[in-house]
Protein backbone atom coordinates (compact mmCIF):
# COMPACT_ATOMS: atom_id res chain seq x y z
CA UNK A 1 0.00 0.00 0.00
CA UNK A 2 1.15 3.56 -0.69
CA UNK A 3 0.93 6.31 1.84
CA UNK A 4 -1.19 8.83 1.08
CA UNK A 5 -3.00 11.81 3.22
CA UNK A 6 -6.56 11.66 3.89
CA UNK A 7 -8.06 13.71 0.81
CA UNK A 8 -7.26 10.34 -0.78
CA UNK A 9 -11.10 9.66 0.92
CA UNK A 10 -12.71 12.58 -0.89
CA UNK A 11 -15.48 12.04 -3.50
CA UNK A 12 -15.35 8.65 -2.98
CA UNK A 13 -18.12 6.15 -1.70
CA UNK A 14 -17.13 3.13 0.33
CA UNK A 15 -19.48 0.07 1.29
CA UNK A 16 -17.62 -1.15 4.70
CA UNK A 17 -15.74 1.41 7.25
CA UNK A 18 -14.49 -0.67 9.88
CA UNK A 19 -12.68 -0.20 13.47
CA UNK A 20 -10.30 -3.06 13.63
CA UNK A 21 -9.38 -3.15 17.17
CA UNK A 22 -8.74 0.30 17.51
CA UNK A 23 -5.26 -0.24 15.61
CA UNK A 24 -6.78 0.99 12.01
CA UNK A 25 -9.67 2.14 10.49
CA UNK A 26 -10.32 0.30 7.53
CA UNK A 27 -12.48 1.75 3.90
CA UNK A 28 -13.25 -0.36 1.02
CA UNK A 29 -15.20 0.39 -1.83
CA UNK A 30 -17.43 -1.93 -4.07
CA UNK A 31 -13.94 -1.53 -7.14
CA UNK A 32 -11.12 -3.04 -4.48
CA UNK A 33 -10.41 0.27 -3.43
CA UNK A 34 -9.05 0.58 -0.01
CA UNK A 35 -8.04 3.26 2.65
CA UNK A 36 -6.44 2.24 5.75
CA UNK A 37 -5.43 4.66 8.59
CA UNK A 38 -3.20 3.20 11.46
CA UNK A 39 0.06 3.75 12.95
CA UNK A 40 3.05 1.09 12.36
CA UNK A 41 4.52 0.45 15.82
CA UNK A 42 8.06 0.69 15.98
CA UNK A 43 9.51 0.37 19.87
CA UNK A 44 8.76 3.13 22.12
CA UNK A 45 5.20 4.15 21.39
CA UNK A 46 2.01 3.68 21.69
CA UNK A 47 -0.83 4.73 19.08
CA UNK A 48 -4.36 3.90 19.62
CA UNK A 49 -7.92 4.69 18.58
CA UNK A 50 -8.75 6.61 21.67
CA UNK A 51 -12.26 7.43 20.37
CA UNK A 52 -14.99 7.70 17.67
CA UNK A 53 -17.52 10.33 17.64
CA UNK A 54 -20.64 9.43 15.16
CA UNK A 55 -21.57 6.17 13.40
CA UNK A 56 -19.06 4.70 11.26
CA UNK A 57 -22.06 3.60 8.80
CA UNK A 58 -22.54 7.04 8.25
CA UNK A 59 -19.33 6.72 5.98
CA UNK A 60 -20.55 3.79 4.04
CA UNK A 61 -22.98 3.57 0.59
CA UNK A 62 -22.57 7.68 0.83
CA UNK A 63 -20.28 9.73 -1.09
CA UNK A 64 -17.40 11.72 1.30
CA UNK A 65 -18.13 15.15 0.98
CA UNK A 66 -15.58 16.00 3.39
CA UNK A 67 -12.14 14.94 4.78
CA UNK A 68 -9.43 16.73 7.31
CA UNK A 69 -6.97 16.08 9.30
CA UNK A 70 -5.83 18.08 12.63
CA UNK A 71 -2.85 17.16 14.82
CA UNK A 72 -2.23 18.14 18.63
CA UNK A 73 1.28 17.62 20.23
CA UNK A 74 2.02 18.21 23.97
CA UNK A 75 5.32 17.24 25.61
CA UNK A 76 5.13 14.89 28.38
CA UNK A 77 8.07 15.44 31.16
CA UNK A 78 7.39 11.81 32.73
CA UNK A 79 7.44 9.97 29.04
CA UNK A 80 8.63 12.24 25.96
CA UNK A 81 5.68 13.54 24.24
CA UNK A 82 2.14 13.34 23.92
CA UNK A 83 -0.47 13.51 20.73
CA UNK A 84 -3.74 13.42 19.38
CA UNK A 85 -4.64 13.12 15.24
CA UNK A 86 -8.04 13.99 14.98
CA UNK A 87 -10.07 12.82 11.27
CA UNK A 88 -13.20 14.57 10.57
CA UNK A 89 -14.77 12.96 7.83
CA UNK A 90 -18.41 13.54 6.92
CA UNK A 91 -20.79 12.59 4.19
CA UNK A 92 -24.85 13.93 3.71
CA UNK A 93 -25.72 11.00 6.36
CA UNK A 94 -23.50 11.94 9.08
CA UNK A 95 -20.32 13.51 10.41
CA UNK A 96 -18.24 11.24 12.38
CA UNK A 97 -14.74 12.15 13.99
CA UNK A 98 -11.72 9.60 14.91
CA UNK A 99 -9.51 10.67 17.80
CA UNK A 100 -6.36 8.75 17.80
CA UNK A 101 -3.72 9.11 20.82
CA UNK A 102 -0.02 8.51 21.01
CA UNK A 103 2.69 8.51 23.56
CA UNK A 104 6.28 8.63 22.90
CA UNK A 105 9.47 8.42 24.26
CA UNK A 106 9.77 11.47 21.94
CA UNK A 107 12.35 9.61 19.24
CA UNK A 108 9.43 7.81 17.81
CA UNK A 109 6.87 9.33 16.46
CA UNK A 110 3.14 9.48 16.98
CA UNK A 111 1.62 10.10 13.69
CA UNK A 112 -1.16 8.21 12.15
CA UNK A 113 -0.87 7.41 8.59
CA UNK A 114 -3.34 6.86 5.67
CA UNK A 115 -2.41 3.85 2.66
CA UNK A 116 -4.43 3.40 -0.41
CA UNK A 117 -4.22 0.44 -2.62
CA UNK A 118 -6.42 -0.37 -5.59
CA UNK A 119 -5.80 -4.44 -5.45
CA UNK A 120 -7.59 -4.74 -1.85
CA UNK A 121 -5.16 -6.47 0.49
CA UNK A 122 -5.18 -5.26 3.60
CA UNK A 123 -1.30 -3.77 4.66
CA UNK A 124 -3.01 -3.59 8.68
CA UNK A 125 -1.90 -6.91 10.11
CA UNK A 126 -3.22 -6.46 13.80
Amino acid sequence: MASTDILSILNRTFVKVENLDDHCVRFTAADGYMVEMFHSQECCEDVYLEDVVGDLSDLENSEIVRAEKTDREIEDSEYGIKGWTFYNISTVKGSVTLRWCGSSNGYYSVDVGVYANTAGIPAWEG
